[in-house]
């Protein structure tokens, strides 16, 4: 059984001014709060959303 890689990520930008499609991407990634820091399995569809608020949104690890 392989092992799932996680990734760290951390809400670091407000996500006011942003269009309502950014918004959404930082609600469907499971932020609630600004500076916090989730952790999400590293797959193609986490990258993508990730990749779509690269200004909000920091990887700390992509372990």
């Amino acid at each position: 059984m392989a092992v799932k890689k996680k990734m760290r990520l951390q809400w670091v930008r407000s996500a006011i001014a942003a269009p309502t499609k950014h918004k959404r991407v930082v609600k469907g990634l499971g932020f609630t709060r600004l500076n916090q820091v989730i952790e999400r399995e590293d797959t193609p569809a986490i990258r993508g959303m990730v990749a779509k608020v690269p200004h909000l949104v920091r990887i700390l690890n992509g372990q």
